[in-house]
């Protein structure tokens, strides 16, 4: 007779939470039964509660001595490089690979090429001084990948949904009420299902940490960014400039699969302002075409130099999201909870952590879910 299976729930369905729910799914065939619980979910209108859909959302290494976060970012690419591979499946169609081209200015040196955080990358180069744009003394270039968000987040819920994962729209108030009850409080009042205790819970809420109760963890705080999408299919370089002078709008340009650019954008800590303010949306366009004056349409750029005027007529959207940032690094690891205040309903439940990425939620993705999912076992092997 085949043991029960072990019933996971993840709350969040952002790319942590879809990741790290088709990592448990896909791990072990059909020993979990795994339930994705969120308030919004990728097909559903753009709201400023769901930070995945604002992302630019590229794979390049970052800068960092937080070794869990390089273990995250280098397990991530190899994942993401096999499915980037020109046919190897749907996923391809949602990433892009294109020369990735870092810029530093004098504050920020490397003296050795080989201690640049993307050093392992393919076709991985030094650039020559004929190379550097105005305000870099030093760059770098690699290849590297974009995530088309419009594609990418609905290809991630397919591949659950397809493999036998449930979702459950639901808003959670605090932790204790799915310890408790499991996905089955979101049930139908006339409903059957006697709510039950879930085997594991996996918490990828990112900003959410803050205020959920029975975890509100005030390290986590926004950063605010701020980006325009244009729509430039001739675009297929992703530069950077690292300008330290103005380090909270750094110009950066991520071109995605389907032809749409992502050109940023601002880093601003603990800044909750949810709309876009137009005079950043100006001195984005205008320090993104400085990068990048391919960003202009070729038939404009073979007649004269491009001016911001020339940009607008492809502008897309201005959007806002709020990167989940946690002071200390990701969240990753896992506590006994009791499921309920009641003597006589109490459970010991795990909780594993996997929030706090900050901006670097895509390209940690996979790595951060494994580890997740290594907690998981770990914690259902040896229960309390």
């Amino acid at each position: 007779m085949s043991e029960q299976k072990k019933e996971i729930i993840v709350l969040g369905a952002g790319v942590i939470g879809l990741t790290t729910a088709i990592k448990i799914q896909e791990a072990k065939g059909s020993e979990y039964n795994v339930t994705i619980i969120a308030e919004t979910f990728p097909t559903d209108p753009r709201t400023i509660k769901y930070t995945s859909f604002w992302a630019g959302a590229q794979y390049v290494a970052t800068r960092t001595d937080d070794l869990n976060l390089r273990r995250m970012e280098r397990e991530t690419f190899d994942v993401v490089w096999a499915m980037s591979e020109p046919g190897s499946g749907v996923a391809e169609g949602c990433l892009l690979r294109c020369t990735d081209y870092a810029y530093l200015p004098a504050e920020e040196q490397y003296a050795d090429g080989k201690d640049y955080p993307t050093a392992f990358m393919p076709d991985f180069r030094q650039l020559p001084s004929n190379e550097l744009v105005p305000g870099s003394v030093q760059g770098f270039a690699c290849t590297a990948i974009t995530f088309d968000i419009p594609r990418y987040l609905p290809y991630l819920l397919g591949r659950f949904t397809s493999g036998g994962g449930s979702i459950v729209r639901g808003t959670v108030g605090h932790i204790q009420q799915v310890l408790e009850g499991g996905a089955s409080i979101f049930a139908s009042p006339h409903s059957s299902r006697k709510p039950t205790p879930p085997d594991a819970v996996i918490l990828c809420v990112g900003l959410g940490a803050r205020t959920l109760g029975g975890i509100e963890d005030q390290d986590v705080v926004p950063i605010r960014g701020q980006t325009v999408l244009l729509r430039a299919p001739w675009v297929n370089v992703m530069p950077t400039l690292r300008d330290l002078k103005d380090g909270a709008n750094p110009p950066y340009v991520i071109p995605r699969k389907g032809g749409d650019v992502i050109v940023g954008g601002t880093f601003h800590f603990n800044d909750w302002y949810p709309i876009p303010r137009p005079e950043i949306t100006e001195h984005i366009l205008a320090r993104g075409l400085k990068l990048c004056p391919d960003l202009a349409p070729p038939e404009i750029r073979a007649e004269r130099e491009p001016t911001v005027d020339d940009l607008r007529p492809l502008i897309k959207d201005v959007g806002v999201g709020f990167r989940p940032y946690r002071h200390g690094g990701v969240r990753v690891g896992v506590e006994w909870m009791d499921s309920s205040p009641l003597k006589d309903r109490v459970k010991k439940v795990p909780v594993v952590f996997n929030y706090g990425h900050g901006g670097n939620g895509y390209q940690a993705s996979w790595g951060s879910a494994q580890i997740a999912l290594e907690y998981l076992e770990g914690a259902l092997t040896d229960p309390k």
